[in-house]
């Protein structure tokens, strides 16, 4: 276990004991909380070194840009735009950075197939659509559009 976990464990234990002598429901309520606190802790732990690529056009549908939101760089970046045939490789993207490549011509429509790890080598992939009439995945776009939408 991380020392930070630990130490937050005994002293919430010794605050939570403190608590009892005082009052068991203030300890009651000092132990769940410290149960809270010690599982957001662990999740944290479970969401790190998570590199997340993105591939987007530009406005002007003559480049791509690949951005890393994620937390951790990406490396071994391998791009591979289908129907164009076009494959290309970054070696590290670091967080928040992006990188353009740019294109010969203009495109319409393309699917690009991006696949990256992080830094202990664990593998991830993701495909996307593009498309230079603005058609992209919106995750906010209700199913059925009510009210006029946007």
């Amino acid at each position: 276990m991380d020392k930070k976990i630990t130490a937050v464990i005994a002293a919430g234990i010794l605050v939570t004991l403190i608590l009892f002598l005082v009052n068991i429901y203030l300890a009651g309520i000092a132990f769940i909380i410290l149960v809270a606190l010690v599982m957001s802790l662990i999740i944290m732990q479970d969401t790190t070194f998570l590199p997340q690529v993105t591939v987007k056009l530009r406005e002007d549908a003559k480049a791509i840009v690949i951005t890393n939101a994620g937390n951790s760089p990406a490396r071994g970046i391998h791009v591979a735009l289908v129907p164009m045939d076009i494959e290309y490789d970054i070696e590290s993207l670091a967080v928040d950075g992006s990188h353009e490549y740019p294109l010969v011509s203009m495109i319409e429509k393309v699917k690009a197939v991006v696949t990256y790890s992080n830094e202990k080598g664990q593998s991830f992939s993701a495909s996307t659509m593009l498309s230079a009439s603005g058609e992209e995945f919106d995750p906010l776009k209700p199913m059925i559009p009510v009210f006029g939408w946007k």
